[in-house]
């Protein structure tokens, strides 16, 4: 199964679909609670917590005010956490101060504190900020403060704080790390600041605002050099981001005026009509580079025209006006361009031509990725190891890239390329995420589901389910999860303490809390603790089959295959049936409302929202939309689900216009990055699915081959 990191997401974050946002919760939904601690610790059915001794820090007890050491069954604080949460909610500073002192020694304790801090994080001094992080070790509110902190302090440019409190984020999320390194790019510590600069320096897709204020101040430290200043200056001559392109051409010793860069922005045609009347300045190669950039934005194809008019003139020259490297990164432009088009104007070689154009030893990762993409869906194999030997050395180890290297070997005449081929595949096969599965078939291994505990759910100790309770991680997240408090406290904690727990590789505690978890029905929290260790295996917990007998009846009734749709299901809500996403879909299938309006419609029943979303009728549209969905798209289980998260109508745009395609090869030219990640973990987890009902298929046959559009 995917091991996926916890890395960004135990703070605010589920997923890397939840970009960067305010740290802040809102806390309008919560409601005051009779549930009390005692209530959800007898709810588990655990009673060996009284007196439980919780160790902070290097095994230095921290006792606070109160005492953790009281009998938790005696703890009424989730109340006070409910009451000081709405005080929050409305900024009642007083009310925060006086649940701090009721709230002392509690479990909960550092919320009202965390609340208070936080309602002006500008005005706080790094001093309190770091009491708050002693007072509260090794707890996510704390991580979280520092954090919230640190990110405010960079926005304001108060860099001094940053530093104060930097070696207190120990699980810094993208935004988190560029404000540390804003804090130590400004504070003479250049060397530390340099470890972000892969991160941003040369990105060129959306980032949090700190990292683009980040990529934009390291201009001026010392150990950026003037390669890396032109190496930079290319991208942001492609992107039009005027800023970065006066303050990098200025430090090259080349300062490109705001005036000639807004005449080309308004009439990039002008610019090449006199261009080869201008003097062969490096003033005028950047302006070629931004003036090919501005019309490819607007038309590639007529960007194309140009560069190839203008190469052929500069041809017939004594003396070029368009040295290598502008010719090379103009080509690099057209192909980057043309991969953003894919869904509209349809998938074409020519992009590969024009990145192979562009070949030097200066790519980014995403213009890698989208050359190895475009190589990859035309099956040009030279062009995929060309593209893959373009990306750093660690990204070239990820699986992903493993077995596009491994395809690319096994296509070629040398044996000893198809020798490594095999290899790698053996390698990757020790996995059973997408590539790992994949992978297994071309090395003639199954899946098997057995090995893995099957359906047996892994047995837990008395000492370990013990000790879930007697980690204060867990107790919070278990006791916020039986109040009525925002889910998003409750994951928060959960997710922090699998990092705690996997951080001492305490692999048995994992167990042992997703095991209650799901006992409780709390099956995504499950799911998650599993998926987020490296060492841990457990289908029962990682891939549990709740609803089995509507989910199987309902999926033949609709010609479906029921791994399928728990394939479907785990992606789309991990089985959360009050799930709702950012744009109305709702329930265990995130069934859109103007869809379920249309099932309903084809079923001949009146539409009911309560009701469309609600388990089982969830469960009964969800199946009958996907064999809907399979029936208008070929019967091609890839394209079907391509089509349930992006709509019908752009999966059959991505199908090839000629000829069939190798299902792998359609999957990973997907032209929208979520969409293409949602396809692999649902053929993941419908083969993962197919093995537990005893109905085991290989991926490879399952996804089987894409036709021709029509």
């Amino acid at each position: 199964m995917t091991k996926l990191r916890v890395a960004h997401s135990i703070k605010d974050k589920e997923s890397i679909s939840q970009k960067h946002a305010s740290k802040r919760i809102t806390v309008g939904t919560l409601r005051l609670s009779a549930l009390s601690v005692a209530t959800a610790v007898s709810a588990l059915g655990v009673s060996q917590v009284a007196c439980a001794e919780l160790t902070w820090g290097d095994e230095e007890s921290y006792q606070q005010e109160g005492n953790y050491q009281q009998d938790y069954q005696q703890d009424s604080s989730i109340d006070s956490f409910m009451a000081a949460a709405i005080a929050a909610d409305r900024g009642d500073v007083s009310a925060l101060y006086n649940y701090e002192q009721v709230m002392s020694g509690g479990l909960f304790a550092m919320y009202p504190t965390y609340w208070r801090m936080n309602l002006d994080l500008n005005s706080q001094s790094s001093a309190a900020v770091s009491q708050f992080v002693r007072q509260y070790p090794d707890t996510v509110m704390a991580e979280k403060l520092v954090a919230d902190f640190a990110e405010t302090k960079a926005g304001s440019n108060d860099y001094a704080s940053v530093r104060q409190v930097a070696n207190l984020i120990t699980n810094a999320d993208a935004s988190e790390r560029c404000a540390v390194a804003l804090g130590f790019n400004n504070g003479g510590d250049t060397m530390r600041a340099m470890a972000a600069k892969s991160d941003v320096w040369l990105t060129t897709k959306k980032q949090p605002a700190l990292c683009d204020q980040l990529a934009m101040e390291m201009n001026n430290n010392a150990l950026i050099s003037n390669q890396d200043r032109a190496a930079r200056l290319k991208r942001m001559l492609r992107k039009g981001k005027t800023g970065d392109i006066m303050a990098l051409s200025s430090r090259l010793g080349t300062p490109i005026a705001y005036s000639a860069l807004s005449e080309i922005q308004l009439n990039p045609s002008s610019f090449f009509s006199r261009f080869g009347r201008e003097p062969a300045s490096q003033t005028n190669q950047y302006l070629y580079m931004y003036a090919i950039g501005r019309m490819a934005d607007k038309s590639y194809r007529e960007a194309a025209l140009q560069l190839d008019f203008d190469i052929k003139q500069d041809n017939q020259r004594a003396a070029k006006l368009l040295n290598d490297e502008t010719r090379r990164y103009a080509y690099r432009t057209l192909g980057v361009q043309r991969m953003n088009h894919n869904t509209d104007d349809g998938f074409n070689a020519e992009a590969v031509d024009w990145f192979r154009n562009s070949l030097d030893n200066d790519f980014n990762f995403e213009e890698a990725e989208d050359y190895a993409m475009a190589a990859i869906r035309f099956g040009r194999w030279d062009d995929v190891v060309e593209a893959i030997s373009k990306m750093d050395g660690e990204t070239q180890k990820e699986a992903q890239w493993q077995y596009w290297l491994a395809r690319a070997y096994e296509q070629s005449s040398d044996s000893s390329k198809r020798n490594t081929s095999k290899k790698m595949y053996q390698n990757l096969a020790k996995s059973n995420d997408y590539y790992g599965l994949m992978a297994k078939d071309k090395i003639g291994q199954r899946f098997d589901a057995s090995r893995l505990g099957g359906s047996n759910l892994p047995n837990v100790s008395a000492a370990d389910r013990a000790r879930v309770m007697q980690d204060a991680n867990f107790a919070r997240a278990f006791a916020l999860y039986n109040s009525e408090a925002s889910r998003a406290y409750a994951n928060r904690e959960w997710n922090w303490a699998v990092k705690q727990a996997r951080d001492n590789r305490d692999d048995n505690l994992i167990i042992a809390a997703a095991r209650q978890a799901y006992d409780m029905g709390w099956l995504d929290r499950a799911i998650y603790a599993v998926d987020n260790t490296d060492r841990v295996d457990s289908l029962a917990l990682s891939h549990p089959m709740p609803h089995q007998s509507a989910v199987v009846r309902y999926s033949e009734s609709a010609g479906i295959d029921p791994a399928w749709a728990y394939g479907i299901m785990r992606q789309e809500s991990r089985f959360v049936s009050s799930a709702r996403s950012n744009v109305g879909a709702s329930g265990l299938m995130q069934v859109m409302p103007d869809t379920a309006k249309y099932i309903a419609r084809n079923l001949g029943e009146t539409y009911s929202a309560s009701r469309a979303n609600s388990g089982d009728t969830n469960i009964r549209y969800g199946t009958w939309y996907m064999g809907d969905i399979l029936g208008k798209l070929n019967y091609q289980p890839v394209l079907a689900t391509a089509g349930y998260n992006a709509g019908p109508n752009n999966a059959k745009r991505w199908q090839p216009v000629y000829g069939s395609l190798a299902a792998d090869q359609y999957v990973e030219s997907i032209a929208f990055p979520e969409t293409r990640n949602y396809v692999k973990h649902v053929m993941e987890n419908a083969t993962i699915y197919s093995s537990l009902l005893g109905r085991g298929q290989p991926i490879t046959q399952r996804m089987g081959t894409v036709p021709a559009g029509f």
